[in-house]
């Protein structure tokens, strides 16, 4: 290991601003890099290099079941995704084989039907979104576009209004303090959400109907059906995934389109792109930094690197999407790149279960924001703008426009 440090702090307020050096530096000097995490002062490992993360993701030597893994030190902490709650036990927690069945029962209700009903549900709530910024003539892209689209396509996806949305985001951002002081809110944070999932799960099976949640009550797969608990687990696990998560994913996206006008003016020219540029955007700046913690089950030697039995390990996928060794000029927004195979959707077993409908939802968000607004104009100046402190979350607080 390195002596040297990288140029600005891990998960520090300057590395949340822009973690880019700190990656490239990583890469170079430390690709398996053994660090303090800065809550709790446990020893842990960040990967960073595009081959070290893929081949990582892909390697049942790690697990993501932190409480039957994970050091004692780690434990202590609550960093196990969910941890204190049902989601603790859910899809994007669990191994295989609890795993595999719970995927396998899950993605029958993701049907192709279904993905092409979202299809509509979504322009008709874009449109009308469209309509009410128009009205104001000057917005936050977080909260009065990309917060609208995300909270009321989950809702109409789920089968039930979600009210509580700010709830919701609020809950999330719990979830992933940057505050260690804040560590000790987790367990409420997820609970929280899990009792929300619980109250629309009991909503649909009063009154079923042609939703997400009331096909996962119903679904089957070779005669196996989810649990109570594990069908609130899950319409836990896709409100985590489906709310903040595409608000944030929806504002760096239009971000990068103001940074990069010409790329924006590619897209608006030509529709065809939509499903290129939404791979690009979640390349270039993905809503998350890093996928879940994985611990190793045993002493796990890579790269000339042994990462103890019991640590926990950051697959930086942020890193890895910006790897010059894997992508050309990666720092560059280029909607034309080709043989984008980035890991912005994870790897492995527990890549996203919900990335049709976040790629639904960028192909038609974004290019319709610049269709509707094309002399749109920044609000303060570009240095202004502000990404919320999180060790992984990676949203904009706020991004003000005047829409012309």
């Amino acid at each position: 290991m390195t002596t040297l440090s990288p140029p600005s702090a891990l998960f520090g307020p300057e590395y949340t601003q822009n973690p880019y050096p700190v990656y490239a530096w990583l890469r170079e000097h430390s690709p398996i890099h053994e660090f303090r995490f800065p809550i709790g002062d446990v020893r842990m490992w960040m990967v960073t290099r595009y081959d070290d993360v893929r081949a990582l993701l892909g390697d049942t030597r790690f697990s993501t079941e932190g409480r039957k893994w994970g050091s004692e030190a780690f434990n202590a902490l609550g960093l196990t995704a969910g941890t204190g709650s049902l989601l603790e036990d859910g899809i994007s927690v669990v191994d295989a084989p609890a795993h595999t069945r719970l995927r396998r029962v899950a993605m029958g209700a993701f049907t192709p039907r279904r993905i092409a009903t979202w299809r509509d549900t979504i322009s008709r709530i874009v449109n009308e979104t469209l309509d009410a910024c128009a009205r104001k003539g000057e917005i936050d892209v977080l909260d009065d576009y990309a917060g609208v689209i995300s909270s009321t396509v989950l809702a109409e996806i789920l089968g039930i209004r979600i009210e509580r949305h700010a709830e919701l985001v609020e809950n999330l951002s719990r979830c992933f303090p940057a505050d260690p002081a804040l560590q000790a809110e987790v367990p409420q944070a997820f609970s929280a959400i899990c009792d929300y999932a619980a109250d629309i799960v009991a909503e649909k099976r009063l009154s079923p109907g042609d939703d997400l949640t009331t096909a996962l009550l119903d679904g089957t797969e070779g005669g196996e059906r989810l649990t109570d608990d594990e069908v609130v687990a899950m319409v836990a696990s896709i409100a985590l995934g489906g709310g903040d998560t595409i608000r944030a994913f929806l504002g760096s996206a239009i971000l990068a389109l103001i940074d990069h006008p010409g790329q924006r003016d590619l897209l608006v020219a030509d529709p065809s792109l939509a499903p290129a540029a939404v791979e690009e955007f979640v390349r270039y700046d993905a809503p998350f930094t890093t996928v879940m913690f994985r611990l190793a089950k045993e002493d796990v030697t890579h790269g000339g690197v042994t990462i103890p039995a019991g640590d926990a390990v950051i697959m930086c996928q942020a890193a890895a999407n910006r790897d010059p060794a894997r992508f050309t000029d990666p720092d560059r927004l280029d909607l034309l790149r080709e043989n984008n195979r980035h890991l912005g959707w994870g790897h492995g077993i527990h890549n996203c279960m919900g990335a049709a409908l976040a790629r639904l939802e960028g192909e038609i968000a974004v290019p319709a924001f610049f269709r509707r607004f094309p002399d749109l104009r920044l609000v303060g100046d570009r240095a202004d703008v502000r990404f919320i402190e999180s060790f992984a979350l990676r949203r904009i607080d706020s991004l003000h426009v005047e829409v012309l």
